[in-house]
């Protein structure tokens, strides 16, 4: 059994800098995680020629976000032969590719691996949810690293900011034959975590548009996709008071017109453009009835937050929505594990996400959409190697495991490995804003392009590559 001298200090608030240290020892034959990277980044190939037949193969993207971050070593990334304090309790089970095997409690999962992609090698520095939420979601690492940050003007835009961005500089959206699929908003944002406090009115960074405005935020949906009484859109008691408002709203953008219009109010009257669009299209609030699927399809993808959620989605992108966010709804039942992580993988975590990520991938490959929707799985960060004295894992960003499928992605892929204890990556070392890449390359956005703060500062896009080796 491996043991580390001293008393770990990991908790909700990252892990100190003697710790991270200290526990480095981990890595692959003490290989640092800066000198995998920088080997990697001297390594990184030039963009093959799929780079121009693959760019935005992806009409929509799917993103299921874990919020709390499971534990790679026990769902994908399976070490049975590593010590006992650190191999963990599940076995791994065959699966429908030779030789690739994950956690025992994915038996649905375990028969789709063909239809998705492994990236084993994700990595980057940050222990504390919030700015390693900020990092995955956005592909760029938040500006105050070494704090608990709330969402703040200044952080990155999330991919749903930038597809709102694209689209509105674009003005135009690609064709979808559902009527009423150019008024739903390019960007949608499904259950609780994304716009939801936790401890002490905390809102967390990473799902917001940052400097491009609010007036780029997706819409957030925070309610329980599987509640009786499940209505995102609020009524509309009368369709014609409601445009005699949006005329009262334009004789007042008209006289605004006199004077200096700041980015404020044209971010305003932007949204509330989208707003009135959003309530008298009949087309659209028919995406968000749930209640028009057929029973069995709701008891397929599961009776909860998150697997309601995934069949939302796929009525969104079907119906033309080009990036919809589910998130793993902020209860008792999360992947944040630091104790009871096998009770709680066990019998509340991988049940639900079996079942509702592999009717997903049922759904949208029957219906024909998968070719063209990315869909992207990941948290903020992997889980300890050694498992802690409450039968739980810790945070730990140094390596993790994310999935893709469709819109070209390599099937039964497994890209990139991790070290013996699931520690440090051996191979192929991915970082945030390589993911990032990924999914700007397939969604047709130019990654190298720059975007401006209010301030006039350049940020570029994204600083990573895409993970070519797995797009087909």
């Amino acid at each position: 059994m491996l043991s580390l001298p001293g008393q770990p200090h990991w908790n909700c608030e990252g892990v100190s800098r003697r710790e991270w240290l200290r526990v480095g020892g981990l890595g692959a034959f003490g290989l640092s995680l800066p000198r995998l990277l920088s080997a990697r980044a001297l390594a990184a190939p030039a963009p093959p020629a799929v780079a121009r037949s693959s760019f935005g193969r992806a009409r929509s993207c799917i993103v299921l976000f874990m919020f709390g971050a499971p534990a790679h070593q026990d769902l994908w990334d399976l070490k049975p032969h590593a010590p006992s304090g650190i191999r963990g309790e599940f076995q791994p089970i065959p699966s429908s590719v030779p030789d690739v095997f994950v956690g025992e409690h994915l038996p649905k999962l375990a028969q789709r691996v063909h239809e998705f992609a492994q990236i084993r090698s994700v990595t980057h520095l940050d222990n504390t949810h919030t700015v390693a939420m900020h990092h995955m979601l956005t592909g760029r690492r938040h500006v105050r690293p070494a704090t608990n940050p709330q969402n703040a003007p200044d952080d990155f835009p999330c991919f749903g900011a930038v597809v709102n961005h694209e689209e509105r500089k674009r003005n135009r959206r690609p064709q979808s034959p559902h009527p009423g699929a150019q008024s739903l908003p390019a960007a949608i944002s499904l259950n609780a975590p994304a716009n939801q406090v936790s401890a002490n009115n905390h809102i967390f960074p990473g799902f917001f548009a940052g400097f491009l405005g609010g007036g780029y935020d997706p819409m957030f949906v925070p309610q329980n996709a599987n509640a009786a009484d499940f209505r995102p859109l609020p009524p509309v008691d009368s369709a014609s008071r409601l445009l005699s408002r949006q005329a009262l709203l334009s004789h007042v953008e008209q006289e605004l017109s006199r004077v200096e219009r700041t980015k404020a109010v044209r971010e305003l009257t932007g949204e509330y453009a989208k707003a009135f669009d959003v309530l008298t299209t009949p087309e659209v609030r028919r995406a968000f009835a749930l209640e028009d699927e057929a029973v069995e399809t709701r008891d397929a993808y599961g009776r909860t937050p998150f697997g309601q959620g995934c069949l939302l989605a796929r009525r969104l992108v079907e119906r033309g929505a080009p990036l919809v966010t589910v998130n793993w709804e902020r209860d008792d039942a999360y992947w944040d594990t630091h104790a009871k992580n096998f009770i709680d993988l066990k019998g509340k975590l991988c049940p639900n996400l079996d079942q509702g990520f592999s009717t997903l991938l049922d759904d949208l490959k029957q219906r024909c959409l998968l070719d063209d929707t990315l869909v992207v799985w990941l948290g903020e960060f992997g889980r300890t190697p050694q498992i802690n004295a409450n039968a739980g894992r810790d945070h730990w960003a140094a390596c993790n495991t994310v999935l893709l499928a469709g819109a070209g992605i390599a099937g039964g892929a497994v890209y990139g490995s991790s070290d013996r204890l699931a520690a440090y990556p051996a191979s192929n070392a991915v970082t945030p804003d390589d993911l990032a890449a990924t999914v700007y390359h397939l969604l047709g956005i130019d990654r190298e392009q720059t975007l401006y703060d209010p301030l006039g500062r350049p940020w570029p896009l994204c600083q990573g590559e895409p993970v070519w080796d797995i797009i087909g």
